[in-house]
């Protein structure tokens, strides 16, 4: 079954979600899966239900959303020749679907603005939905209106974590399929154990050499006071930045860490969040 999983991208028809849909375009050539292009056609902030309480039974498909399916796929198999890419609408808010669909998808793809988004909201409120709860690796593409990226190392934050150990996983797979160079990254305060650092790192790029022999691996420690911020920087030169759902000494309960939700925030590029696969439930 997991051979079957496809790349699934959430599209309203909005520029970003446009941009979203030729990223997930690229990532299932690159995966060898179909597209799956998802318009969950509620409002936002139904999530699954009809915004209207009185209202019986769920509003059937637009015409015009099935139109703007059609439209982006046959754009899509026309630059990606070899692409199979399948459309749906389903009766749910936009994140509520997604989430759903994770359960199946080898990767979700989500715009960092939607439909009717505010322009001061940084990420829409369908990408932290998303983010949060994904069942599967999350791709949220930043900045919403950057093309495809060609050049630049895929970057991973390294704390020691699990959720970092996973994320150094996916990097290294998202690395060798660009022919690129994955770049482990550990933000240290100023006074920490220099040679702490250096044996964390020097742990996950022998982790990632294993797995992908022949991959350049570069490690880099960066002594720095706000963590977040310096891993922001370190983006601005990278095609993919990885990070884990959670990070060191995070809480149990908490679905995306701190470090994690800057990130999806406000990095410079392209932010995979590691979600580890779920099996169907």
């Amino acid at each position: 079954m997991t051979m079957n999983r496809p790349v699934v991208v959430g599209v309203d028809g909005s520029p970003p979600s446009l941009v979203a849909a030729e990223h997930a375009a690229q990532a299932a050539v690159w995966r060898s899966r179909p597209l799956h292009l998802v318009h969950g056609y509620l409002h936002p902030l139904g999530y699954g239900v009809p915004i209207n309480p009185y209202e019986v039974g769920v509003p059937a498909a637009s015409e015009d959303g099935r139109k703007m399916l059609e439209q982006t796929a046959a754009e899509l198999v026309d630059r990606w020749p070899g692409l199979t890419v399948e459309v749906r609408q389903v009766a749910g808010g936009p994140g509520a679907t997604l989430v759903e669909e994770s359960r199946r998808a080898e990767l979700v793809v989500v715009g960092s603005r939607g439909l009717g988004g505010f322009a001061g909201l940084l990420l829409g409120s369908v990408g932290t939905q998303v983010a949060a709860h994904g069942h599967c690796p999350v791709l949220v593409i930043r900045p919403p209106d950057r093309p495809l990226p060609t050049e630049g190392p895929v970057l991973v934050g390294v704390d020691g974590s699990e959720s970092a150990e996973l994320a150094v996983g996916y990097g290294a797979e998202e690395a060798g399929r660009r022919g690129g160079t994955l770049v482990l990254v550990h933000v240290a305060d100023e006074g920490d154990d220099d040679g702490a650092a250096a044996a964390l790192l020097a742990t996950a790029g022998a982790a990632a050499r294993g797995s992908h022999p022949g991959l350049t691996v570069e490690e880099r420690v960066i002594v720095a006071p706000k963590p977040d911020q310096a891993l922001i920087e370190a983006t601005g030169d990278a095609a993919l930045v990885v990070a884990g759902s959670r990070g060191r000494g995070g809480f149990a309960g908490l679905l995306l860490g701190s470090v994690s939700q800057t990130l999806v925030h406000h990095a410079r590029c392209p932010v995979l969040i590691a979600h580890p696969y779920r099996p169907e439930q």
